[in-house]
């Protein structure tokens, strides 16, 4: 019993850690620069 519930918090916590990787990556790595900037496309 005590196993599952471990491998369940094994798994949702790398779940987290993979998400939380791929979005910095998305933000900061190579695909930010195919990101638009809205504010950029408005001026005023």
């Amino acid at each position: 019993m005590e196993s599952s519930a471990l491998q369940l918090g094994i798994g949702i916590a790398a779940a987290v850690i993979l998400m939380t990787a791929f979005a910095v990556y998305t933000a900061f790595g190579p695909p930010a620069k195919q990101l638009a900037d809205p504010f950029d496309d408005h001026e005023d």
